[in-house]
């Protein structure tokens, strides 16, 4: 007998005012290195600001390849550098900010699925949730607890 499976999204949205100081930081931090993004054939920059339980904060951005596959996303760039550096330091939050460039608008975007699932492959090996944090145009925040949110039927084990 077939059985139906719903998953429900919802993401929180934090307002400036309610952004802690980290949260300032890492959206300035994501912002800033947005801008030196390599995107020559889509003009789209992304940045991504980590904060690590250690207090350490990593930025990074995408940089783009004319073979298209072989780019890399501002989060996998961040959380590869960081957790490369400091494999014992959980990371806590992620900060998203995107826009076209030469655009004063930000652009809403959410972790691409590779993205998705590498976040995923951090919160088993640290048996932790990490907060994905995403810059709405209106300059608020949208919060998702955990990739799960975002992924609700991801790759956790092969062997299971």
């Amino acid at each position: 007998m077939r059985k139906k499976i719903e998953m429900n999204v919802s993401l929180e949205v934090y307002p400036p005012q309610e952004w802690t100081d980290e949260d300032r930081i890492l959206t300035e931090m994501a912002k800033a290195i947005m801008e030196k993004a390599h995107a020559p054939y889509s003009d789209f920059l992304v940045g991504a600001a980590l904060l690590l339980d250690n207090g350490e904060m990593y930025a990074a951005n995408n940089q783009e390849n004319v073979s298209f596959p072989v780019g890399v996303c501002a989060e996998r760039a961040v959380l590869s550098y960081a957790v490369g550096n400091r494999p014992q330091s959980r990371p806590v939050k992620i900060i998203i900010a995107a826009k076209k460039r030469l655009s004063e608008r930000y652009a809403t975007v959410t972790p691409c699925g590779l993205c998705r699932q590498t976040i995923n492959e951090y919160e088993i090996k640290f048996n932790s949730p990490i907060q994905i944090m995403m810059l709405h145009p209106d300059g608020d925040l949208l919060v998702a607890s955990s990739v799960e949110t975002l992924l609700p039927f991801r790759f956790n084990d092969l062997n299971a």
